[in-house]
């Protein structure tokens, strides 16, 4: 058999989002895994991807990538698939496998897919290189709320940058942070902290499904998104920055926002 590690990104929605290259590299795998903590394939179950590849897909939970140990060994003798929804090296845990199977001598293909990063920002007519660091949004408990993701949309915003703000997964629990319950978080955090990163007149754009044939993009006010129907799971949020004129268009144009954004840029 023939050693190699295949990384394989399946895009935003269903089996149909990876390349063609993509698809016929896996049927030639000898065995697969799979990760969906990072990022969850939207309208597609495993049975419809092994269905699809023609092979038995094993998924793994965190710590049995982080251990990496199984796939690195399977790897040394044998062509292994390791599927990722999204694109495949976003991930840290992706990036170190990689590292460990070329310090193991095995020889690696990668097969991008389209990611949250690119399709986000073009969903809602926004430039991707006017967005600042993204930020993650964990899940509010045990009466902690993480300052820091506070903190950095507060810099992008000074600078005039868009943020992206992904939203916590809990995949094994069954838990998806909805929009509504961001919008909350940031709410709550200005009261808390009260630095003026947001309020009653902040522009928030969020993105439901995005890729998928349900997708839903929608702009608006805290308070008025807080009351409108915004889809279902994965949403991302997005704090736009300063606004090119062709932005605010768009995002009156495509995703419902106030007319009167147009008048403010």
């Amino acid at each position: 058999m023939t050693s190699e590690l295949v990384f394989v990104g399946l895009g935003m929605s269903g089996t149909g989002g990876m390349t063609v290259d993509a698809l016929v590299a896996l049927k030639e795998c000898d065995k697969i895994y799979a990760e969906f903590y990072t990022s969850t394939l939207i309208g597609a179950k495993v049975d419809d991807l092994e269905k699809v590849v023609g092979r038995h897909i094993d998924v793994l939970y965190r710590s049995q990538v982080e251990e990496e140990e199984d796939i690195i060994e399977d790897a040394k003798k044998m062509r292994v698939g390791f599927v990722t929804a999204g694109d495949t090296m976003l991930a840290t845990t992706h990036v170190d496998l990689r590292i460990q199977a070329k310090e193991a001598g095995i020889p690696v293909r990668i097969f991008h897919g389209v990611s949250i990063f690119t399709a986000c920002p073009s969903s809602m007519g926004l430039q991707p290189y006017k967005f600042g660091r993204t930020v993650t949004l964990p899940f509010y408990e045990m009466n902690y709320r993480p300052k820091s993701p506070y903190d950095n949309i507060m810099e992008n915003k000074k600078r005039g940058l868009h943020t992206m703000v992904l939203l916590d997964i809990r995949e094994s629990e069954g838990r998806y942070m909805t929009a509504k319950e961001a919008i909350e978080w940031l709410l709550e955090g200005e009261a808390q902290w009260g630095e003026g990163l947001i309020d009653d007149r902040t522009l928030l754009c969020v993105a439901s499904r995005v890729g998928s044939p349900d997708e839903k993009i929608t702009a608006g006010y805290p308070r008025d998104l807080l009351k409108m129907d915004l889809g279902s799971p994965l949403f991302t949020l997005v704090m736009p920055g300063d606004l090119h004129f062709m932005e605010a268009y768009s995002l009156v144009y495509f995703a419902g926002a106030p007319e009167e954004i147009i008048d403010e840029v």
